[in-house]
């Protein structure tokens, strides 16, 4: 037995036959000609086709990715689209082809170069290198008349080894088949990595060179927990996958000395409602109702929406289902509703400031869809929030709103009832006026990755400055500390649906720093359970004290490594 270390990217355990895989296996190109000898029209009309060609197939995995892992997962896809019409490749390659270089050899070149540039930078810009990767390969398959490998027919019981794996290529998996990934680069935040998480694949990336020793056909254990891969496992590390296969805990968790915590999972879509149920997730603590508005040529009407959140209602019938009404511009469009285009839509009109504006009655039917399902025989323990919220007039409008379709519903005779209220805490003007807030309202809810955003002053799409967005800088740790102190001050419960909440070693922190409630992609819910059982409050007030002293991120790193 040996043991390969790398970065554990899905904290769950599988064990299986390793089988190698590479993407660009069958991509070799032609020699080179004389450029005297290529057709430039001819090429560049190659060239357009390879591109229709891919764009069709980059929104069938678009499509496909939505369907089994929810619409968020999916917007890499968009990317990757957008990747087809970047002046900066297209007219670079065309050049090329004017000069008489074959389509398929200046897109290897141009392509080749954006790929070591993003390779050569930091953290998640240097993860995106995959991204062009994925794009690439499609271009070159059609260029090339190869066929792409249907990984969706792998047999049960595979462990797919990899240099790296695209998002298309772990998107295409079946979870059902595959026990478990390892690839020799790529880093836990990348797209391929967030795709495994969503299909409850256990990964473990950034391997390194030691993975190439690893051969077709031996028996290899993945451990997405302890970020190992272990070739040969003996029986007692074989035996210890049971184990940890019976830590989905369904009852609802307290620490070591007895406070409750809610775990709950993060839902965008339908189909990632009985994979929460599965893993044991305590209800919802936040639905994203986007899902229902994007990839569709108009709106949904007032009864498909009661029909969605009554859906999840009805899979959690003894838990809490916190919705999130319409939360889209910034990075979120949809065509149909004319969003308006914006220098930077991240500071311009989204979510809750489009809805109380030009969408008032887009949100006053998602409202009466809500309170119509809050009156339904499964509607107990439904929960409402505001996304954006920067104003406390907004969240009085918000209320009035509610009041008042409820008066509408009433006089037409229609059941409702109005459900708990809350504020999504994104912006650091909703973190300094969270007493107020909670005055007003029944909880709050901390979306660390818009408000790390906002704290930082950082675009979170913005991988070049990707060091900067990071929730652990203290400046946001204190901001979160802030909410959640007002809040309890105003007897209203803080809850946190941000990427943070799902890594269990961030979970004795988030104790201590005051949550009541974490929420979070369902694979992570069983570890964060098992964590939030070992914590002893009083230490973890302890070291979120300490967390909140530092003055720099590492110095919090280096606190919650020792």
């Amino acid at each position: 037995m040996r043991t390969l270390a790398g970065v554990g990217s899905t904290p769950l355990t599988g064990i299986g036959t390793a089988r190698w895989y590479d993407s660009a296996e069958d991509l070799s190109l032609p020699d080179e000609p004389d450029p005297e000898a290529v057709d430039p029209a001819a090429e560049r009309e190659r060239f357009a086709d390879a591109r229709t060609t891919a764009r069709e197939a980059i929104r069938l995995a678009r499509d496909r990715a939505a369907d089994r892992v929810g619409e968020e997962e999916a917007t890499v896809f968009d990317a990757h689209e957008a990747f087809l019409d970047d002046p900066g490749l297209i007219d670079d390659i065309e050049a090329a082809i004017d000069e008489g270089t074959p389509a398929e050899r200046a897109v290897d070149d141009r392509f080749g170069d954006a790929i070591v540039q993003f390779e050569g930078m930091e953290g998640r810009m240097a993860e995106r290198a995959d991204d062009l990767r994925d794009v690439r390969d499609r271009l070159l398959r059609v260029l090339l008349d190869v066929d792409t490998v249907d990984l969706s027919t792998l047999p049960p019981g595979t462990v797919l080894l990899a240099e790296r794996l695209t998002p298309s290529d772990t998107a295409s998996l079946d979870p059902d088949a595959v026990a478990g990934i390892a690839t020799a680069t790529g880093g836990r935040t990348s797209h391929a990595a967030i795709i495994a998480r969503s299909l409850s694949i256990p990964a473990v990336v950034g391997v390194g060179d030691a993975l190439r020793a690893v051969s077709d056909g031996e028996t290899v254990l993945v451990d997405g927990e302890a970020g190992e891969l272990v070739v040969d496992p003996d029986e007692t590390r074989r035996a210890a996958i049971d184990d940890e296969e019976t830590e989905v805990v369904r009852d609802r968790v307290t620490t070591a000395d007895g406070r409750a915590v809610e775990v709950a999972a993060n839902v965008g879509s339908e189909p990632e409602l009985a994979p929460a149920s599965d893993r044991g997730a305590d209800g919802i603590g936040l639905f994203r109702t986007e899902f229902l508005f994007l990839d569709r040529e108009s709106q949904p009407d007032e009864d498909e929406q009661y029909e969605a959140v009554t859906a999840a209602l009805e899979r959690f019938p003894d838990d809490r289902v916190v919705v999130r009404t319409l939360d889209v511009g910034g990075d979120k469009d949809v065509p149909y509703l004319d969003l308006p285009t914006e220098t930077n839509p991240f500071l311009g009109r989204r979510g809750i400031r489009l809805s109380l504006g030009e969408h008032a009655d887009l949100f006053e039917t998602q409202l009466r869809a809500l309170l119509r399902a809050a009156a339904s025989d499964v509607g107990g323990d439904l929960a409402v929030m505001f996304p954006m919220v920067t104003r406390i007039k907004e969240v009085t409008d918000a209320v009035a709103t509610v009041e008042s379709v409820a008066t509408d519903l009433e006089a037409e005779g229609v059941d409702h009832a109005i459900p708990e209220l809350g504020a999504m805490i994104e912006t650091p003007a909703a973190a300094s006026m969270a007493d107020a807030l909670g005055d007003r309202l029944d909880f709050l809810s901390i979306g660390t990755n818009d408000l790390t955003q906002y704290v930082m002053a950082v675009d979170r799409e913005n991988d070049a400055l990707s060091e900067y967005h990071d929730p652990l800088h203290p400046a946001v740790l204190r901001t979160i500390h802030r909410t959640t102190t007002a809040a309890a001050d105003a007897d209203a419960w803080v809850g946190m649906c941000g990427e943070m909440a799902g890594d269990p070693a961030l979970t004795e922190l988030l104790v201590g720093l005051g949550l009541d409630e974490l929420s979070m992609s369902a694979v992570t819910v069983p570890a964060v359970k098992k964590r939030v059982r070992e914590v002893d409050v009083n230490e973890a007030r302890e070291l979120a004290d300490a967390a909140l002293a530092c003055e720099t991120r590492a110095e919090v790193r280096e606190l919650l490594e020792e």
